[in-house]
């Protein structure tokens, strides 16, 4: 199976596709605009169904999960992962319970900001020599988060229940399955989220609470997470959460008293969304439980839960099957997870089983129980990690009752432990460190030499395949619906569209092909569709019988969003928005690919169609207007094969000049990947003339071309005498192959 196909099927999801309007006024063949499945509402994270497909055989896993790895990265903004720095925790203030030893930690991720938390070891922990296996305890949004305390009469309530078992103990859930770990033999890590406990220095009203953009937190230097200039950045919480984790784990497997072999990871909810995380792309852990979290329906209904791309060719059920084939176990409950049980489990069973590791898989269905990490699921967890961590208590393990820690004795922060400081100031140094590392990691894949053009080519694909989405490929596409059209002088004209199963896309076009055709063809990619290929009296533009008279086929677009497919775009052209509360970015390109990624892949899946329209290959050229530069540059990122030659008029554009992620021509990640040339740098060593910009204004584009030999088949002028159009034209006459 291809790789096209492997995406394809994880990112395959029940919905009723939406019926389309009428078309477009410029339209030369007006009709009802075609049954395009991306004409359907965008997906949303609460209301949608986002099913797993296992694949078929271990060989087709070991392809498929190094991709869904790689897109977990890239959403959180941690590809190439950046360097950690070295595990070093400042541990303070011990409380000795007896049996158990609790103390405060802080250790330093990005300069200047900490994790902070609690660790719990065996009383005995201090043995020299000997090693014990760890847990690390993410948590979710628990009210009170690590200082937690249900109150005498909700726990009496959860006793009465079945929920939990001890009046004292029970109040604090969080505790218990530290203590209860500790007393099994285990050193866990207990930390907090983002905004919660000690971890003040990004308050909660912005990782969390947050529920639209900060007009004051928006520009192109003092701007704040969840602004336009950090989703192009791909700047996120749960990019820090994930990277804050990743130091957490760090730490606890360089400590002397704990075996790296057997470290587990659990949390609750979005401590389970973090359990995921770290368990898909870190090899360290070696059991995993993942309590009411991994399901088909709802996703994280939280910021903090999600990022731009995070969930476009998977859900919460395929970023867990990253952990496979070693120990998964997760529970359910009265919640989102109601039917895992039904839908999710029984595919990561076969999928297990074709790792063959059946046994490793596991589901604590307690679906009579609302949302909750109580003492039920913590009794699903602690057999899970006796087994699977080896730690020899007996079965079945019985949680004991405990003295609770007070505030004060959890409490990281006194005065000899001042609290660092936070706030705007804080946050913006977070984003300039994440931008800084961000940058040096880059900057050593940049392409120098031959060797490292075929690495940076090699890893950009990949990377704009997780930002835009997989190639449209030609044997998914076909041409129907072919009409001939009133013929213009000297050419042939038909009305047509190109239906791209891999997308459930279709797509009109309109053919221009000259009685004395060539060979060649030109897709060219216009703000107005396939209309811009005519005149008002729907005649070929004086521009367009150029290519004509050289023997040059020419195929208009209407893209998501055009003409035909007006529908796909927001009532003033920009990206429609999903169904939410929340009118954040993460929202909606968490689960959707931008505008920009669908008209891409529109002229990707034409070109590809009409190159292999023919008994031999036919050589395409794109053609844009200053207008249509974006996604025709990210066309040539997303498929460079498609096009022997390229013809673009960027008149100065860049992504770092957008002001709202809701913008036509955003997509996430753009800024932080080398902006307009990161996209054109993937089309050497084809021809390109790029129209409005010098070659020292593109530094990645032209350093990609000289790479590989090929600096004169870049040609740039930063501006054209008269009609920057008829320039492009005649370039393509001559250059095209």
């Amino acid at each position: 199976m291809r790789l096209m196909q492997f995406l394809a099927c994880v990112a395959t999801l029940s919905i009723t596709f939406s019926s389309a309007g009428p078309a477009g006024a410029a339209d030369p063949s007006p009709r009802q605009a075609p049954a395009d499945a991306r004409l359907r509402p965008p997906l949303s994270l609460r209301k949608d169904y986002f099913p797993f497909h296992p694949p078929a055989t271990r060989a087709e896993w070991d392809v498929l999960a190094p991709v869904l790895r790689r897109q977990l990265l890239v959403a959180a903004g941690l590809w190439p992962l950046p360097p950690r720095p070295a595990p070093r925790a400042v541990v303070h203030g011990a409380v000795d319970r007896g049996d158990y030893v609790v103390e405060k930690v802080y250790l330093e991720s990005y300069p200047g900001h900490f994790v902070t938390g609690n660790l719990y070891r065996p009383a005995d922990s201090t043995t020299a020599g000997r090693r014990h296996a760890a847990v690390l305890s993410p948590y979710g949004h628990w009210p009170g988060g690590r200082f937690g305390d249900l109150g005498a009469e909700e726990v009496a309530r959860q006793i009465a229940q079945g929920a939990e078992r001890y009046e004292r103990g029970g109040r604090h859930p969080l505790q218990a399955r530290c203590v209860q770990l500790a007393r099994m033999g285990c050193i866990v890590f207990i930390y907090d989220a983002v905004g919660y406990g000690d971890s003040q220095q990004i308050a909660n009203e912005v990782a969390h609470a947050i529920k639209a953009p900060r007009p004051e937190r928006e520009g192109s230097r003092d701007y704040g997470f969840f602004s336009t200039q950090a989703e192009l950045r791909l700047q996120s919480i749960y990019g820090l959460q994930g990277y804050n984790s990743l130091c957490a784990l760090d730490w606890l497997a360089s400590r002397e008293d704990v075996d790296p072999a057997r470290i587990g990871v659990t949390g609750g909810s979005g401590g389970a969304t973090q359990t995921m995380f770290v368990c898909g792309v870190d090899d360290r852990p070696a059991a995993a439980f993942e309590a009411v979290m991994v399901s088909t329906a709802m996703q994280g209904g939280c910021p903090c839960e999600n990022a731009c791309c995070l969930r476009t060719v998977m859900g919460n059920v395929g970023i867990a099957a990253l952990m496979a084939p070693k120990p998964l176990g997760m529970s359910s409950a009265n919640d989102w997870t109601v039917e895992l049980h039904e839908k999710g489990y029984p595919e990561l069973q076969q999928l297990f089983r074709t790792l063959g590791k059946p046994q490793n898989v596991h589901l604590a269905k307690l679906t009579q129980f609302p949302h909750n990490y109580n003492s039920a699921t913590r009794g699903a967890m602690y057999e899970w990690f006796n087994t699977h961590l080896h730690l020899g208590c007996d079965s079945p393990v019985v949680e004991q009752d405990y003295e609770p820690l007070s505030v004060q004795e959890m409490s990281v922060w006194n005065d000899e432990h001042p609290a660092p400081p936070g706030g705007f100031a804080h946050e913006r140094a977070v984003l300039q460190a994440m931008t800084e590392q961000s940058q040096q990691e880059l900057a050593k894949l940049h392409p120098h030499d031959a060797a490292s053009a075929a690495r940076y080519e090699h890893e950009w694909a990949g990377i704009y395949e997780a930002l835009l989405g997989p190639a449209p490929w030609a044997e998914d596409c076909a041409l129907q619906d072919v009409r001939e059209l009133p013929p213009p002088d000297g050419a042939t004209a038909q009305s047509a569209v190109v239906a791209d199963a891999s997308r459930g896309a279709r797509i009109p076009v309109l053919l221009l092909r000259p009685t004395e055709f060539g060979g060649r063809w030109v897709v060219w990619a216009d703000s107005r569709g396939k209309s811009g290929l005519l005149d008002d009296s729907g005649q070929p533009l004086p521009s367009v019988k150029t290519l004509l008279e050289a023997g040059v086929a020419v195929a208009g677009v209407d893209a998501l969003g055009q003409g035909e497919l007006a529908a796909g775009a927001a009532p003033d052209g920009g990206n429609r928005l999903t169904d939410s509360d929340r009118q954040l970015a993460e929202f909606t390109y968490g689960y959707n690919l931008t505008l920009l990624a669908q008209r891409a892949g529109d002229l990707v899946a034409v070109a590809s169609i009409l190159g292999a329209s023919g008994a031999e290959p036919h050589p395409v050229g794109l053609l844009a207007a200053a207008d249509a530069c974006p996604w025709a540059a990210a066309a040539l990122a997303m498929s460079p094969d498609a096009f022997a030659a390229a013809a673009l008029e960027t008149d100065g554009f860049r992504f770092a000049s957008l002001k709202s992620w809701q913008d036509a021509d955003f997509f996430p990640g753009a800024v932080k990947y080398g902006d307009l040339a990161g996209l054109l740098s993937l089309a050497a060593p084809r021809p390109m003339l790029i129209v409005g910009d010098r070659r020292e204004d593109l530094p990645l584009a032209a350093d990609a071309y000289a790479a590989v030999g090929a600096a004169g088949k870049l040609e740039t002028t930063a501006g054209a005498a008269g009609d920057a159009t008829n320039v492009l034209v005649q370039w393509l006459v001559e250059q095209l192959p």
